[in-house]
C-alpha cells in the first residue's frame, strides 16, 4: 500500500487497523487527497471481492442492497434474488453523503448486522466483509450530513489532510512515471514484472484470533471506560469541555476503544495494550461520537481539540 500511495503512514495504518478489527471505516478528506485510492490499495493486495458504489442523490436502497428479479421460464415463473454491489468482501461507499436518508439507512443492517434482508428474505454477507466509505467536509450543495445514529456504527472516523511539500513532490513524480508506463509501447522481448501475491483471507482471519488473544490488563480496561465517561460527564473536567459537549459517545466508543487498541498493539507486535495504544486510536474511535455544542462550534473549537482536552485531563492507569 505504501508504494501506491506517498506518505499518508498514518492513514494506510488506520485501515488496517480497520480491516483486521472487522469494524467499518469512515474516511473524510478534502478533493484529491487519494481517499479512494488508499481503499483501492487495500482491497488489490488482499485475495477479495471489492465493489464501488459512487453515491449520487438519485440512488434507491435496492440499487446497493439488491432486489428480487422474475425470471419467466416454461410452465411459470419465479423470483429470483439479484445481489447488490453491496455483496463484496471491501465495500468502497464513495461520497456517501451525496445518497438521501434512504439509501444510507440500507447499509446499516449490513454494517452492523452483516446481513441484508430483502422481501422478507434474509441474504448473509461474506465473512470477510468491510464498508470503507468516504465524504468530502466541504461541498454543501447536494450533500445529506449522516445522521447521528449511523455515524455511530463506524468503528473509526479518519481524517486526511494535506501532505507535506516533500510528499506532494513525490506524487508528482509518482504519477508521472505511472502515466509514462501506460503510455509506453510494450516491447517485444519485454518480461512482465512479477506482481505481489495478494495477502490471503486466512492471513486475515489469522490476525484476528490473534489480536483476540492481546491482553487487556483491569487499569487499562478503566481507563477506555474513563475516557467514554468524561464525554458523558464533562463538568467534572473543567468548565470548558462542559460548555463544548452537548452530547457523549455510546458504549460502542468504549467497545471499538477496545478492539481498535488491542489491533494497535498488534502491529506494535506486542501481545497487551498499553495506555499510548489507547490514546493512539482515541482520536478516530471519538471524534465522529461526540456531539458538540453551538458554543463550541462558535469558538472554533473541532472535535478533535476536545478529544486532545480529555486525553490530557483523564488520569493514566
Amino acid at each position: 500500500m505504501g508504494e501506491a500511495i506517498v506518505g499518508q503512514r498514518e492513514v494506510i495504518e488506520r485501515l488496517i487497523i480497520g480491516l483486521l478489527a472487522n469494524g467499518n471505516l469512515l474516511v473524510e478528506g478534502l478533493p484529491g487527497l487519494a481517499k479512494t485510492r488508499a481503499i483501492k490499495a487495500l482491497a488489490r493486495n488482499l485475495e477479495c471481492d471489492f465493489s464501488r458504489i459512487q453515491f449520487t442523490p438519485d440512488l434507491l436502497p435496492s440499487d446497493v442492497t439488491g432486489t428480487e428479479v422474475y425470471y419467466q421460464a416454461e410452465g411459470g415463473g419465479s423470483f429470483r434474488f439479484e445481489e447488490g454491489p453491496i455483496f463484496a468482501n471491501i465495500v468502497l461507499a464513495d461520497e456517501i453523503n451525496r445518497a438521501p436518508a434512504k439509501v444510507q439507512a440500507a447499509l446499516l443492517e449490513a454494517m452492523e448486522e452483516r446481513q441484508v434482508t430483502v422481501a422478507g428474505k434474509t441474504h448473509k454477507m461474506p465473512p470477510l466483509f468491510m464498508v470503507m466509505a468516504t465524504q468530502n467536509p466541504i461541498e454543501q450543495e447536494g450533500t445529506y450530513p449522516l445522521p447521528e445514529a449511523q455515524m455511530d456504527r463506524f468503528l473509526m472516523h479518519v481524517m486526511i489532510t494535506y501532505p507535506p511539500v516533500e510528499d506532494e513532490v513525490a506524487v508528482i513524480r509518482m504519477v508521472r512515471a505511472e502515466e509514462i508506463a501506460a503510455n509506453a509501447p510494450p516491447a517485444e522481448d519485454a518480461k512482465p514484472a512479477a506482481a505481489i501475491a495478494p495477502l490471503s483471507q486466512e492471513v486475515v482471519f489469522a490476525a484476528r484470533r490473534a489480536i483476540g488473544a492481546v491482553h487487556v490488563a483491569d487499569a487499562i480496561e478503566r481507563y477506555m471506560a474513563d475516557l467514554v465517561n468524561a464525554t458523558r460527564a464533562p463538568e467534572a473536567f473543567g468548565d470548558d469541555l462542559k460548555r463544548w459537549i452537548e452530547v457523549g459517545a455510546s458504549p460502542r466508543a468504549s467497545l471499538a476503544l477496545d478492539r481498535c487498541g488491542r489491533t494497535h498493539a498488534f502491529l506494535a507486535g506486542r501481545d497487551y495494550v498499553d495506555p499510548e495504544d489507547v490514546r493512539a486510536i482515541a482520536p478516530d474511535v471519538l471524534r465522529h461520537r461526540l456531539g458538540l455544542s453551538y458554543e463550541a462550534q462558535g469558538e472554533g473549537v473541532s472535535a478533535d481539540a476536545v478529544v486532545a482536552e480529555i486525553i490530557r485531563q483523564v488520569a493514566l492507569p
